[in-house]
């Protein structure tokens, strides 16, 4: 009578807590710097062992919703999550599950023309004195250092998701940007040539995004996207589908 059941899966105490812990958390239970229980309260209201509820409060600092400090002065206090645990968690899935390069050039093509066009309308001088400086260290880089250059050309990509001033957008930006300057690692992939039309096309659209000009940011910075896919599809495998485009507009 009871062959079609199946396992029963219970989830770990620790992680019922965490959830439970969370959901106050989410729900403005607790403000932000606020103290949570301490370890000893936590065990003694809700019966579990010291170990389980350290282990609940791990997954919560990893989820980046507390921070805990140790010693006599320590303890727990509620956190807000930053870009770079959205980008971690990011990082992991596209790596986790093995996503190609040309699914993350499509992703760049889907995203970056749009956070350009709302860098063009949301710009501010700080923003612009940080992209000049990036093209500054760019230039040096594309005569000096393959390494720095490659570096300084993710940076440049993150500046302007900062200056969209959408963290959301900013996060998923800095996660992309990131892999692809893995996949970059190679000699063949920044030829001089490759570095004069990467400086050129940075130029380009610097200029968008200083002027405003929303369309002409977005179109520049697609075009550089399917530029960099051209490229890349001649030195990795895997990108061969991927069309070459000019540069002209």
């Amino acid at each position: 009578m009871l062959d079609g059941l199946g396992r029963i899966k219970v989830p770990k105490s620790s992680d019922v807590l965490a959830e439970r812990l969370k959901r106050e958390i989410l729900s403005d239970g607790y403000t932000l710097g606020a103290s949570l229980p301490t370890e000893r309260e936590l065990v003694s209201t809700t019966g579990l062992s010291r170990g389980s509820v350290r282990e609940a409060l791990r997954i919560l600092e990893t989820q980046g919703l507390v921070n805990t400090r140790a010693g006599r002065y320590g303890g727990t206090t509620v956190a807000q999550p930053s870009a770079d645990h959205l980008a971690s968690h990011i990082n992991l899935y596209i790596k986790g599950r093995s996503v190609t390069l040309s699914a993350l050039i499509e992703v760049r093509l889907a995203l970056e023309p749009a956070v350009a066009a709302l860098a063009a309308e949301r710009r501010t001088e700080e923003d612009l004195s940080a992209l000049r400086a990036i093209a500054k260290r760019i230039d040096w880089a594309a005569d000096n250092d393959l390494s720095a250059f490659l570096e300084e050309n993710v940076n440049w990509h993150d500046a302007i998701a900062a200056a969209s001033h959408n963290d959301l957008l900013h996060a998923f930006a800095t996660s992309v940007s990131g892999l692809m300057f893995e996949a970059s690692q190679i000699k063949e992939f920044a030829s001089a040539d490759v570095r004069q039309r990467v400086r050129y096309a940075h130029a380009r659209i610097f200029a968008a995004i200083e002027a405003g000009d929303a369309e002409l940011a977005r179109s520049r910075v697609e075009r550089d996207v399917q530029a960099y896919a051209s490229i890349l599809a001649t030195t990795v495998a895997g990108t061969s589908s991927v069309t070459a485009v000019d540069q002209s507009r």
